[in-house]
């Protein structure tokens, strides 16, 4: 087992941890699957889009130059000699003193360069025809969409790494793609270690708490684009750990195991790395909560994470160093959280012998943020990470932050945002 542990700074700990990354493989699935999924190639535009001039409004398309006397003492009429709807093209060319009337989205018609709104013309019949009138002269191209003027056929759409959304989907359906090229999720095995811990159905027993920290992580994996494997729990107890995180390495991409990380007399995790032949990237990050975060690498660049049992620590550990490796499997180019400043809105009197990470609310009050703690600052605590979108970041060596400071936040439910390290941003 390691005896010594020499923390390391958090940054230091984050770069050590992202030259691991990897990149996922494609596979395709059908669009209606591809919600929550990351794009695994640019999706290119096979068309220009409009794909044709196209009328924005109902009215009547007709010729510029034939409105320029056009006034509300001298109002023009036109013939109407076709009605047309989306989808619809006319096998008309207009002449003089014509028009054809035309629904939202149709072709613009032959001999056409400008649509007036129908709410700007007035309608009649004579002589057995129909015609309108209209008061006021247009300039050629008015209300007329043009093709090409949203996107061109060959411009990329969506990059690859894009996280799907309803209205990528309505891109991809766009341009055809009725089945999608995704990424291929990470398998991530989540196991808890711990004698102390019960199923969350069990009835409390005396001594024992539920084990919250192996639901919780299955969520952040799954919230993050992984697919989350659940393990279960093991007893404190080396040689049956040893087996269960032997047996699940074959089976994940990353393995997460929450507990038997600390220094205690069950602490077991640092000596299995050992015993599998891992290299240990660090056993100590000079932080609050998580110091005793490890993460260890197998010689086939397969990572370990071995985050604390207390559920806060747990919690920051993963989005900190597991999330970025999640991200950068499904392409995104921007793996790490989004950097903030924003007004504290309550005082943090505690010193900061190492970066400390507090749980909080990141709240916009008109045109400033401000950020609230959201409770018990105890890397023990639950509730506090419900509320939480966000880590207030003190600086190590520091203490004494009072209501109305200035503080560095990290927005870690905006998936990812900074393409570097966030603490060298």
């Amino acid at each position: 087992m390691m005896e010594r542990r020499q923390p390391i700074p958090v940054e230091e700990a984050v770069k050590r941890v992202i030259q691991y990354k990897k990149h996922g493989k494609v596979e395709w699935v059908p669009l209606k699957d591809s919600l929550d999924r990351f794009i695994a190639k640019d999706i290119l535009a096979d068309h220009d889009v409009p794909a044709f001039d196209r009328s924005p409004y109902d009215g009547f398309a007709l010729r510029a130059e034939d409105t320029k006397e056009a006034s509300s003492d001298h109002p023009i009429e036109f013939e109407v000699i076709d009605h047309i709807g989306a989808g619809i093209v006319s096998s008309k060319t207009i002449g003089p003193f014509q028009a054809i009337r035309i629904m939202t989205g149709a072709k613009i018609p032959a001999g056409a360069n400008v649509v007036i709104m129908i709410e700007l013309t007035k309608t009649f019949e004579k002589d057995g025809k129909s015609f309108m009138s209209l008061k006021r002269p247009l300039q050629e191209g008015d209300n007329i969409s043009r093709q090409g003027e949203e996107t061109v056929k060959g411009r990329v759409m969506v990059k690859k790494g894009t996280k799907v959304t309803p209205g990528v989907i309505a891109i991809l359906a766009t341009f055809g793609y009725a089945v999608v090229p995704v990424v291929k999720k990470p398998v991530v095995g989540v196991m808890s270690t711990g004698t102390e811990l019960l199923q969350v159905s069990d009835t409390m027993v005396d001594g024992k708490i539920r084990n919250s920290n192996l639901s919780m992580v299955y969520a952040q994996v799954l919230q993050a684009g992984g697919e989350p494997l659940d393990l279960g729990g093991v007893s404190d107890d080396f040689d049956q750990s040893f087996k269960a995180v032997k047996a699940a390495v074959s089976k994940v991409d990353v393995l997460i195991t929450t507990g038997g990380v600390s220094v205690g007399d069950f602490d077991f995790l640092p000596a299995i790395y050992q015993k599998l032949g891992a290299e240990v990237l660090f056993n100590k990050v000079a932080m609050r909560p998580g110091s005793v975060t490890t993460v260890a690498v197998l010689p086939n660049g397969q990572l370990l994470f071995g985050l604390s049992g207390n559920p806060a620590a747990c919690f920051v550990g993963f989005e900190l160093f597991v999330k970025p490796i999640i991200l950068s499997w499904c392409l995104k180019d921007s793996p790490f959280p989004s950097f903030a400043e924003a007004t504290l809105t309550h005082d943090f009197p505690k010193a900061n012998p190492f970066t400390r990470f507090v749980r909080a609310k990141l709240q916009f009050e008109g045109s400033h943020l401000r950020a609230t703690p959201t409770g018990l600052d105890k890397s023990s605590a639950v509730t506090s990470i419900a509320d939480a979108n966000c880590f207030i970041v003190l600086p190590r060596g520091t203490r004494g932050f009072q209501a109305g400071d200035q503080v560095n936040v990290l927005l870690f439910q905006d998936e990812g945002g900074g393409s570097k390290c966030w603490m060298t941003n």
